[in-house]
């Protein structure tokens, strides 16, 4: 063994170079899987970030990317005629793009007066982007793919679902108020105070007041009184309904400056303990709202019966509340950061409580790495296990997903925030400057390695985890690492085309904290020792000299090269590649025991079929003794198709009619 594949098997199984003083080794400036090479300037290409955080009527969130197009498809005329229009609106989405990757804040509107300020200053051009600036179909907050993702992008989700719920809810309490006062305005009309000459005269406007004597009025009237009317029971009923209807703070109306602060007062924490802290103190509230809502209904309907709703009322309690019923109250939003101690417990906690509590799980680290015994999780492992952790409480709805897969995800986030009990949305975001890669591709790269894969459990859409369970918007969901085809020059720039997996040890490559797991070998030792982390992960080899597992990786300068990886990250990978396994299954690709049972009823399917076989096989003659015929020579032989079409070698035959060789 040469010195340097000695130096290449040591580091491999230990971690370490032979003349490793312990410092970290430094590895070319951003080193990057060969796979992102062309995704170096990402705010050039047309992708799904920056998103727009809509406000107003339809779709909550919008990519910048299909906002500007529907906008051309308005504003910019058809054909050649439009197409110096289309890319100059374009290049304002570049610049927009860039603004927001650089740090920018503001709304979409804003940051287009400003792209376009900066960009021209001809008429024409000012002209043509008004149009397209005027076409825009939404507006709202910009939003890139970093590490405030998630919080940004789930509370305005929840805002947007909070805010249909209050204006349903308002509609509720506003129809059962107008008709509760009518009943009362009713009552009072048909009493005797309303006959009384002072009551009467305000009914009257003050032109036509001194043309009436109120004192006979009222004396000619009031033996007309009714004198039915509500019972003091009922009257009493209506009047509590009526004042807890009104008093209520859950929905204040929309003009009340309360509204406004629905989102911070009192519905938004950052720790479980203040959210049940508050839900318990409310729960008094909100059992008198239920009651009056139910008892207005009754009421205005006429259907009360004191006998039997009397002791209904009486008995309800805030631990009797249904699903059903908390839907109808906001929900509590809690965002936690997976790095918090102790958030095993919390999650615990807020989704086994029982109140209407949508969790936000921030995580910003995969790449833990924890000695045995310290009660963490170990490299890799560490977001999905909080995830899939969360489905065994069967009511609560998860949903995972990484940052960069949000906008695609948007419509499982409203069906999480609807759903009718509490909710957990683990979203990865890793934390700025952590990685050599733009935020969006760092987030994507741990979707597409499996080290945090997308998935959704949804206990509304059926009985089962078949119906449940999705495992959707993962690349290549059926195979162990997605596959993409490489091309590249070789040192005779010669084009080369290469399938490469993209497994979990390429999403490690790009992080720096990580970089001591990798050491890069110079071109002239590429050997017949070194194998592909994907041939590794699939067949590890025995002998570490015979197979020292490497990524393709490019450096600053696209310069290909080849990185040999440590023992302890390639077992890291397995581990993440057994996680991936046991997701597939859950979502029914690879199940295991239903390949067992197909092998077993193929196996009898099988056993069946040669049982059937041997029972209609012709069965051999018998042996005759002496000069006696045997049966078989008695039963004339008819000739198969197969004998007749393979000819006697022997005789001379025509193959067709129209034979050309011969006359």
């Amino acid at each position: 063994m040469d010195s340097q594949l000695r130096s290449q098997v040591v580091f491999h199984l230990t971690g370490r170079l032979p003349d490793d003083d312990g410092a970290e080794q430094l590895l070319p400036a951003g080193l990057r899987p060969a796979l992102l090479a062309p995704y170096r300037k990402l705010e050039s290409i047309r992708h799904d970030f920056p998103v727009v955080l809509a406000a107003g009527p339809g779709e909550y969130v919008a990519s910048l990317a299909a906002v500007v197009d529907g906008a051309l498809r308005t504003a910019a005329p058809q054909g050649p005629q439009g197409e110096a229009m289309r890319k100059r609106a374009l290049h304002v989405e570049r610049l927009i793009r860039e603004a927001v990757a650089n740090g920018a804040k503001g709304t979409l509107l804003e940051a287009w007066d400003t792209a376009v300020a900066g960009a021209g200053t001809d008429d024409a051009w000012r002209r043509e982007m008004t149009a397209v600036r005027n076409a825009l179909a939404v507006d709202g907050e910009l939003a890139g793919c970093d590490s405030r993702l998630p919080s940004r992008f789930l509370r305005h989700a929840w805002a947007v679902v909070q805010g249909e719920k209050a204006r349903a809810a308002r509609v509720r309490i506003d129809a059962l108020v107008l008709r509760l006062e009518g009943i009362l305005r009713a009552d009072y009309a048909r009493s005797a105070v309303a006959f009384q000459a002072a009551n009467l005269q305000q009914t009257f406007g003050g032109t036509h007041q001194a043309l009436f004597n109120f004192a006979t009025m009222s004396r000619l009237l009031a033996p007309a009184a009714s004198q039915g009317g509500l019972d003091t029971p009922r009257r009493a009923r209506i009047e509590w309904a009526l004042q807890t209807l009104r008093e209520q703070t859950f929905f204040p109306p929309s003009g009340d400056p309360a509204a406004q602060d629905a989102d911070n007062g009192g519905f938004v924490f950052g720790n479980v303990s203040a959210a049940l802290d508050a839900y318990r103190q409310r729960l008094p509230d909100m059992l008198s709202l239920l009651k009056a809502l139910s008892l207005a209904e009754l009421e205005v309907e006429g259907q009360f019966v004191e006998q039997l709703h009397a002791p209904i009322f009486d008995g309800m309690q805030s631990q009797d509340f249904t699903a059903a019923e908390l839907q109808f109250f906001p929900d509590y939003l809690v965002a936690l950061d997976s790095d918090a101690p102790g958030v095993q417990a919390d999650l615990a906690n807020a989704l086994s409580s029982g109140m209407p509590v949508k969790v936000l799980l921030e995580v910003r680290d995969l790449l833990e790495e924890a000695a045995p015994g310290q009660g963490r999780f170990s490299v890799g492992m560490r977001g999905s296990q909080l995830a899939s952790m969360a489905m065994t409480f069967g009511d609560a709805f998860v949903l995972q997903s990484a940052a960069s897969n949000l906008l695609q995800m948007r419509d499982g986030i409203q069906r999480g925030l609807r759903h009718a009990g509490p909710a957990l949305f683990s979203v990865y975001a890793p934390a700025d400057g952590e990685s050599t890669l733009p935020g969006y591709l760092a987030a994507a790269s741990a979707m597409q390695s499996r080290a945090f894969p997308a998935f959704s459990y949804d206990p509304g859409r059926g009985p089962d985890s078949a119906t449940r369970f999705s495992l959707e918007n993962n690349p290549q969901p059926d195979v162990d690492w997605p596959l993409e085809f490489l091309t590249y020059a070789d040192q005779d720039l010669q084009a080369v085309t290469e399938e490469l997996a993209f497994t979990f040890v390429d999403f490690l490559l790009a992080d720096r904290r990580h970089s001591r797991h990798f050491a890069v070998i110079p071109r002239a030792h590429w050997g017949e020792g070194l194998i592909s982390a994907r041939q590794w992960l699939e067949s590890p080899p025995a002998d570490a000299a015979t197979g020292l597992p490497y990524v393709l990786a490019v450096d600053d300068a696209d310069l290909l090269c080849r990185v040999v990886v440590d023992e302890r990250m390639m077992r890291a990978a397995q581990r993440c590649r057994e996680a991936w396994h046991r997701l597939q299954e859950l979502g029914g690709i690879h199940d295991s025991r239903a390949e067992a049972l197909l092998a077993r009823e193929k196996a009898l399917w099988e056993q069946a079929r040669a049982v059937e076989a041997a029972a209609v096989a012709p069965t051999a003659a018998p042996a005759v003794l002496g000069d006696q015929p045997s049966v078989a020579a008695a039963v004339p032989v008819t000739p198969t198709a197969e004998d007749e079409a393979t000819p006697d070698p022997d005789t001379a035959y025509i193959e067709t009619l129209r034979c050309s060789s011969c006359n």
